[in-house]
Order: structure tokens, then C-alpha cells, then sequence
């Protein structure tokens, strides 16, 4: 009788273990590195957490971090040693790192809605050659963090023509940058954390960025003046995924977390445009000069930057072995659709 009931007991306990093992498994939880501040930049990465976890009844939980993980510059880094789970970076911040999807920030690509901006990134994310640009991090390219075309904010005398930035030092990265060289300002790269800093201290002039990111940077509160149309582009911003985590995901979480990817999009599309709104009103609080060029003069910035800035891309990636024709290509065929 005693043999018995410590065999019973003795399953009964085997069973207990065996359940928790299960539970453990069953339960996913991802170290998510962005930085900043929560912000219209990263609503679709919580819409994102929000809804995974919804799906899977809390067993699938992402803990995000505004720079406890990682420097924004070292994300892509992370997501290669496995040092988290899920992250965001920008392609200007180092574009030997990410080449194929440095086409998305060359300026004057005619992008005019963050829906188009959407699209855009996804077709490019899709193509071939960039999956294995990003598989040489162990990254998956998940969604894009899509913008309005940049503009700037500014001290000192507003520019009247594009002859005043000649000399101007710009805060503008990647193909930004090289469109605002075209016209005599010498742009630097320096982190959207470090805007308001090199702004203060007159290590720039200006600050180029999308409306969200001057409010959250706070260079919004010390400009003079704001270009309301110069729009001659936008960075590009992925959230990747590690790919031996993504592969690792039971069938369902990964099935939850593909699932919401098009609805946390949408999510930050509606916040987004709601912060657009406010816009003219903050502006208007802050006492900040809005400039607004002609288009002739918009015209004559084109002329400048778009061409010599494609071919200099398109020289500079052919020699690399990137596909560069084909990936811009890609944008303008998808833009036709």
C-alpha cells in the first residue's frame, strides 16, 4: 500500500514538472531596443507588444527598452549577437552596414504620403538582394517606421532662397545629407539624441527631421524659423527581428506576431496623421517663422540634388555589388501602382 501511494505521488509530481516545462516553453518573452522616448516614431512597435500579447493570452510579452539595450547606432550590432530580440534603427546611421536599403532615403524620390512610404519600404524589404543584405547580421526585416519627407528647423536668420545655406551647417544624414551638400550646406551626421545638443551649442544650424522627432527631440522649442515645403526626402527606419529568435517562436507566437504587423502599421498611419494636424498650431505656440519656398526654387533643388545624388548612390552601390538599378527600379514601379 505504501509502494503504491509513493508511486502516485511520485507521478503526480512528474506530471506537475512536466506541465511547468510545457508552460516554460510555451512562454516567449523579447527584449524590444529602440531610444528616445515613446513617440509617433515607435507607436506601431507598442500597438505591436499590445497585440501580441492580447493573442496569446500574456504568453508572448515584449519588454521595450528607450535605450537601456543599446545606442540607436549599435542596434543593428545587437540584433546580430543576440543581444536582444527585436530593434529599430535608421539606414543613414551606417549605410556599409545596410546598403540595400539606403535607395529608400535618396532624395526627391516622389514619395508624397506615409501610405506610399509603406509600400515603398515593403517592396524594397521584400526583394531578394536585401534579404541577404540584412541576413549578414542575422536580421529579418520586419516593418518600416514610415515618415513625411523631412524639413528643417533652424536659428538665426531664416533663409530666404537656397543661396542661404550655403555654409549652413545641416543636420541631415545619408541621402538627405548629401541632396543639402548640393546646395553649399555642410551636413553633419550627428543622433537624433544628440540634436538638441548640437543645436543649443551652434553645431548646427539646423536640424533636419519629421515633425514627430523635432517635438520629441524638443529642437521644435528652441528653433527660429521652419521650412514648411523644402521636402526633399526622408530616412528610412526598420524594425528588425533577429532571425534564430523569429525561427525559434512557437508556431502560434509567430503567427500572432505576423498578424499584427499590419495592424500596428495602421495604428501609427492614424497617429501619425493626427499629430500632422496639430502641427500649424504648434508652430503657431511656439512663435516659429514658417519659410516657405517657391517652386521654382524647389525646382532648382531638384535639379541639384536628385540626379547627381542617384548617380553618385548608384556608382558607389554598382561597385559594392548591390543591384542598384534594379532596387530603385523597384521604388519607382512601385510608386507607378
Amino acid at each position: 500500500m505504501k509502494n503504491k501511494i509513493a508511486k502516485i505521488a511520485l507521478l503526480s509530481t512528474a506530471i506537475v514538472s512536466l506541465a511547468g516545462i510545457e508552460a516554460y516553453a510555451a512562454s516567449t518573452n523579447w527584449n524590444v531596443s529602440l531610444w528616445g522616448k515613446r513617440r509617433a516614431f515607435t507607436e506601431h512597435v507598442e500597438k505591436l507588444a499590445e497585440l501580441v500579447s492580447e493573442k496569446t493570452n500574456g504568453e508572448f510579452t515584449m519588454n521595450i527598452s528607450y535605450g537601456g539595450l543599446s545606442k540607436n547606432k549599435e542596434n543593428l550590432d545587437g540584433i546580430s549577437i543576440g543581444a536582444f530580440e527585436m530593434a529599430q534603427f535608421c539606414a543613414g546611421y551606417h549605410r556599409d552596414k545596410n546598403p540595400t536599403i539606403t535607395v529608400l532615403e535618396l532624395p526627391f524620390l516622389g514619395v508624397s504620403t506615409l501610405e506610399e512610404e509603406v509600400k515603398v519600404a515593403n517592396a524594397v524589404y521584400d526583394h531578394p538582394a536585401v534579404k541577404k543584405d540584412l541576413a549578414r547580421w542575422n536580421a529579418v526585416l520586419f516593418m518600416t517606421s514610415p515618415m513625411p519627407q523631412y524639413n528643417l528647423a533652424g536659428v538665426g536668420d531664416a533663409p530666404s532662397g537656397l543661396e542661404s545655406f550655403d555654409g549652413m551647417r545641416v543636420r541631415a544624414t545619408g541621402g538627405l545629407g548629401n541632396a543639402f551638400e548640393t546646395i553649399g550646406a555642410v551636413p553633419t551626421s550627428v543622433t537624433a539624441t544628440e540634436a538638441y545638443t548640437a543645436l543649443e551649442s551652434g553645431v548646427v544650424d539646423a536640424v533636419s527631421f519629421a515633425q514627430h522627432a523635432h517635438l520629441a527631440f524638443r529642437t521644435i522649442d528652441i528653433a527660429k524659423w521652419w521650412t514648411t515645403n523644402l521636402n526633399p526626402g526622408t530616412v528610412n527606419c526598420p524594425v528588425v527581428v533577429n532571425s534564430d529568435a523569429y525561427e525559434a517562436l512557437p508556431d502560434a507566437h509567430r503567427e500572432a506576431l505576423d498578424s499584427s504587423k499590419e495592424e500596428a502599421i495602421q495604428h501609427y498611419l492614424d497617429n501619425y496623421g493626427k499629430l500632422l494636424e496639430k502641427w500649424e498650431g504648434i508652430l503657431k505656440e511656439k512663435g516659429v517663422q514658417k519659410v516657405e519656398f517657391t517652386d521654382e526654387q524647389i525646382a532648382a533643388f531638384k535639379e541639384k540634388a536628385a540626379t547627381p545624388v542617384r548617380e553618385a548612390w548608384m556608382k558607389e552601390m554598382n561597385a559594392a555589388g548591390v543591384p542598384a538599378e534594379e532596387l530603385y527600379q523597384l521604388v519607382n514601379d512601385t510608386l507607378g501602382k
